[in-house]
């Protein structure tokens, strides 16, 4: 038997290795910029001010608890300086703690305090970069609850002013979350007053919604009608902005023609013509004429250059408010009607009135509608891929013309195609007489298969768009027509209500329903 006896092994259980030499969790190096940005030094307050590319424009003061808190304790968080060139250091985050502690400061020795220093990053790579500057300075404030809703919009539009890469507003566009549009339209965005911002802000609005806001906000009840589209918007499945596209559009279209109103009153209140009313009492002859159905004392027609000394001369504006000129009382001041004229009507009747004022409002609304109604085409037209739906449409009117397809396609125009397909005109500088035989075959060879589908429908889109051009067409639909209509409701474009109102015919009655759920069971 040996008498060597084996020797005993220590062995260490896992557990007992981890808790006898505890491992360390590898910590990320930071770069050489990070860790001059992340250097803390201690400045005394006096040496900083506001810098000029501060976020921050309203409610820069330090309130009574920040006051308190930093003349008690001092500034905790540290605040972002750049180097100024006086010597000084412009804070662009955390200037109301500055102010707080130049306030404590300036009592400290009477109130038996100490005096401190500000707890301070300082970034020297800044001195220069003023759209970065702004940029650090706006997401900082943009955190924080008592930034005001002024200070974001101002803000955005700065850096959209500011002369910058592309590439650098695309960062900048990125790190807000916003799209690179909405950068641009805040300057639009900033003509909104205060409280406008604020109804904007709590309604979810977006820049691009706040500048078109700005735009339309003189118009009467235009917040209002804007704050309801958005919400009916929102309300719905799949979201989008149907509801507001078509009340933007009715908005401008009331601005444009408020404009255009108060145009043709200035020019003729200038020129010294009196403006005929529309209507007259009740039994009230309205003894006006106008001037294309007048002649002179010798049969010559009556222009309104001749007519322009007579002292009866005066006008109407008609819906697209041109001046209509007339003679408010021929046979008082010589005039003779032309032959064939009819004879003057009594003022109408209040029936009468509703119906004219019912049909003008359509025609308005219906050339309206169409503003919206073609972008929705552009985008489809710009699309990746044409819905099925859609290209059926295209195919089934191509292979089984309609009048108003084959008429459009003899006319060989190609302006409204060229827009619809983001692409120049081919015939932009041509005359009727001299234009493209072929215009699109180098399109057509460059997209190939990909797109082909795309310039098929926008060249059938175009027909029907240039069917339904004159304000009066809702009236009286074809069938084709409102089938187009309903081909692009299909595909989420949102309907106007005249437009609903001119396909209400073609769209199965309730009774039609009920007659085929019959005859199905």
């Amino acid at each position: 038997m040996s008498s060597d006896s084996p020797a005993k092994k220590t062995t260490t259980t896992p557990a007992k290795a981890a808790s006898a030499a505890p491992l360390k969790t590898p910590q990320p190096e930071p770069s050489a910029v990070e860790e001059a940005h992340d250097q803390i030094v201690r400045l005394d307050p006096a040496l900083i001010v506001r810098d000029d590319y501060n976020a921050r424009t309203t409610d820069t003061e330090p309130d009574d608890d920040l006051k308190a808190s930093v003349a008690e304790l001092g500034v905790q968080d540290p605040i972002h300086v750049r180097p100024q060139e006086n010597g000084t250091y412009g804070a662009f985050k955390g200037w109301r703690r500055a102010q707080a502690q130049q306030d404590a400061n300036a009592t400290a020795k009477a109130e038996g305090r100490p005096a401190r220093k500000i707890p301070t990053i300082i970034r020297a790579d800044l001195v220069g970069n003023d759209a970065m500057t702004h940029l650090l300075s706006l997401i900082e404030n943009d955190h924080r609850e008592q930034m005001h809703d002024r200070d974001r919009v101002k803000a955005i539009e700065t850096l959209a002013l500011i002369d910058v890469s592309e590439e650098q507003r695309e960062t900048m566009a990125r790190a807000l979350k916003i799209k690179r549009a909405e950068l641009r339209a805040a300057r639009e965005a900033a003509r909104l007053d205060d409280a406008q911002l604020h109804r904007a802000s709590v309604q979810g609005f977006d820049l691009m919604q706040m500048a078109e806001m700005a735009e339309v906000s003189d118009v009467s009840r235009a917040v209002q009608v804007l704050e309801d589209a958005h919400a009916k918007d929102t309300a719905e499945e799949g979201g989008g902005r149907g509801h507001w596209d078509q009340a933007l559009a009715q908005l401008r279209q009331a601005k444009a023609d408020t404009e255009a109103r108060q145009t043709a009153l200035d020019a003729l209140e200038k020129a010294d013509v009196p403006l005929l009313p529309d209507y007259f009492p009740w039994g009230t002859k309205d003894t006006s004429r106008p001037l294309t159905e007048l002649r002179t004392p010798l049969g010559a027609p009556l222009t309104p250059d001749k007519h322009a000394y007579c002292s009866g001369h005066a006008a109407r504006l008609d819906e697209e408010f041109q001046p209509v000129w007339y003679c408010s009382d021929p046979a008082k001041y010589g005039h003779k009607l032309r032959p064939g004229a009819k004879q003057a009507k009594q003022s109408m009747s209040e029936e009468e009135k509703e119906a004219r004022a019912r049909t003008i409002a359509g025609n308005k609304a219906w050339k309206t509608a169409r503003t919206v109604r073609e972008d929705f085409v552009r985008r489809l037209c710009k699309g990746k891929s044409l819905p099925e739906p859609v290209r059926q449409f295209a195919l089934r009117t191509v292979m089984s013309p309609p009048y108003l397809y084959a008429k459009w396609c003899e006319k060989g125009e190609t302006e409204a195609v060229a827009q619809f397909l983001g692409v120049p005109d081919p015939n932009a500088d041509t005359s009727q007489y001299s234009r493209e035989g072929d215009p699109f075959d180098d399109l057509v060879s460059r997209q190939g298969k990909t797109k082909g589908w795309h310039q098929v429908f926008a060249q059938v889109a175009a027909a029907f768009e240039y069917s339904m051009r004159e304000p009066k067409a809702w009236q009286g639909l074809s069938r084709h027509q409102a089938a187009y209509l309903l081909c692009l409701k299909a595909e989420g474009y949102r309907l106007s209500d005249v437009e609903e109102l001119a396909v209400t015919k073609y769209l199965p009655q309730p009774d039609d329903e009920a007659q085929a759920a019959d005859l199905a069971a």
